[in-house]
């Protein structure tokens, strides 16, 4: 359906301003410390519902929009098993299609998320392709797009050909209703495509999810060789999201809004989410509810292996991941609690070392498995931070919480 004119504009507006509702103290991803190491599987809950104490209130930025919209209630499923492997392949292993497969087995009312994350599959083992050839002088990807995106950046054709890449992919699983992607100040055009100037959202009713996507984190550093990613996270779509066929003018436009506002979800109402890093590997890490499980691409079978399940962070580390070129911009309390690790003054009276990347999903990937804290800090330049809570801040924060 053709998007309305005023709700195309309430939808960008919404957007934007969630988009730079960055988390004001952006130390998005604190790497909570967790008992034990990586264990073989054991059957447990693959879900495990938070309590609506636990869910932190809406961004005020989205207030004008949400008061009109009825808050979704509060996620809760019935608990569910992941699968017990007795029996591997010594030479493919655990792959992530039959880890899915599995997981719908045991637990039906969620067999749509492996087609979602079939797509996700896909689309990542395409992206590492784009990024190992990009810096080829034959590549189409190399430059900038000429653009600035939503967030006041340039893009780099990259971002435009990974962006394109990721919807389709998402798209054609026909299990999502809405897509938001940090790249674009509206919910994502499903039926365009990268050269037509379609301003129409499909909202397929009746689907399951929806998916927010940063299509590639970090690709400034791409030039650099540095890791770049990719991440996802992916909410319940809201059941009684209906278009009437009878509508006419701003009445169609409410009921879309409601709609497409499924895409402004807070972070505690995540039901997946996920990161590929394109590395010296291509990894996927994903979590449903119960754990992180980390896969490792091989190539020669083309297909992702599980190689880390159950992961948990180390209890001790000293380890942190901060950009310290911007200490003198920070907060005072921030200050004196870097230079305390960093002096070995602080409560545990430990010398911390330094290790920052300068990409989110890198640095998060090396505290998932090494421990330690990563942040973004707000400071005297961005004073909301630079991480954007719907794209980044959320997905990578569930992913450290399990």
């Amino acid at each position: 359906s053709s998007v309305h004119p005023s709700i195309h504009s309430l939808l960008r507006r919404s957007l934007r301003r969630i988009n730079h509702s960055r988390m004001k103290f952006s130390v998005a991803i604190l790497s909570f410390s967790m008992a034990g190491a990586c264990s073989a599987f054991h059957q447990k809950s693959a879900f495990i519902p938070r309590s609506p104490s636990s869910s932190a209130s809406s961004p005020s930025a989205l207030s004008a929009l949400l008061e009109e919209i009825p808050a979704s209630s509060s996620m809760s499923r019935e608990q569910t098993k992941v699968p017990v492997f007795d029996d591997i392949c010594e030479t493919t292993g655990v792959t992530l299609t039959r880890f899915m497969n599995e997981v719908a087995m045991l637990n039906p009312e969620i067999r749509e998320l492996t087609t979602l994350f079939g797509a996700i599959d896909t689309a990542c083992k395409a992206i590492t392709n784009l990024v190992k050839r990009s810096q080829l002088p034959s590549s189409e990807t190399l430059g900038y797009q000429g653009e600035i995106n939503v967030q006041g950046e340039d893009q780099k054709k990259l971002d435009v050909i990974t962006n394109d890449l990721l919807k389709r992919a998402l798209r054609f699983t026909g299990r999502l209703g809405v897509l938001a992607s940090e790249e674009e100040d509206v919910p994502v055009d499903l039926i365009g495509n990268a050269k037509s100037d379609s301003n129409e959202v499909l909202i397929e009713e009746g689907e399951r999810y929806v998916a927010v996507f940063d299509p590639l984190d970090g690709s400034s550093n791409v030039d650099a060789g540095i890791p770049t990613g990719t991440i996802i996270g992916i909410y319940e779509h809201d059941e009684n999201c209906a278009i009437d066929p009878t509508c006419v003018g701003d009445e169609c436009s409410e009921q879309e809004a409601q709609c497409l506002a499924n895409t402004l979800q807070p972070g505690t109402n995540l039901v997946a989410a996920a990161y590929c890093l394109y590395s010296s590997s291509t990894f996927l890490a994903l979590t449903l509810g119960n754990g992180v499980y980390i896969f490792t691409l091989d190539e020669s079978l083309g297909e992702f292996v599980l190689s880390k399940p159950n992961v948990k962070i180390p209890q001790d580390c000293n380890i942190y991941s901060f950009n310290e070129a911007s200490l003198e911009k920070w907060d005072a309390p921030l200050q004196k609690v870097v230079k305390g690790w960093r002096e070995g003054t602080g409560k545990s009276g430990e010398r911390f070392s330094s290790r920052y990347i300068g990409s989110m999903v890198g640095d998060v990937h090396r505290t998932l498995l090494y421990g330690g804290v990563f942040g973004y800090p707000s400071d005297t330049k961005n004073v909301n931070g630079k991480l954007r809570l719907l794209y980044e801040g959320a997905p990578m924060s569930f992913i450290m919480e399990q």
